[in-house]
């Protein structure tokens, strides 16, 4: 149940088809937010104590957590997205292929 509800959150499609730019650039913003979101509300305790004098300092490490969040899971969103387009387009390509091939006789043409 949990399993399915991120799933339908962090990647929504069927990855048999390719997605367009939008649908990517939608998959790379939501990992981006979804896990910085995460990661900063984590770290928050932490950055807490150790910024407890002064608030310059605690926005300061919020905008560095948040940001190096977004950085470095809107790579992997990316990652994602590139690595399900090329695999729905061997999909397709292997499908295109086992249509055209002959289905009278295989092989040997019997």
């Amino acid at each position: 149940m949990l399993f399915a509800l991120i799933r339908r959150i962090l990647f929504p499609y069927s990855g048999r088809e390719p997605l367009t730019r939008r649908q990517g650039l939608g998959v790379i913003v939501m990992w981006s937010m979804f896990f910085s979101c995460i990661m900063l509300l984590c770290t928050f305790p932490f950055i807490l104590v150790a910024a407890a004098h002064s608030p310059r300092l605690l926005i300061e490490l919020l905008l560095v957590a948040f940001l190096t969040g977004v950085i470095i899971f809107g790579v992997l969103g990316w990652l994602v997205v590139a690595m399900n387009n090329r695999a729905a387009h061997i999909i397709q390509q292997r499908q295109h292929n086992t249509a055209s091939s002959s289905t009278n006789g295989g092989r040997y043409g019997s």
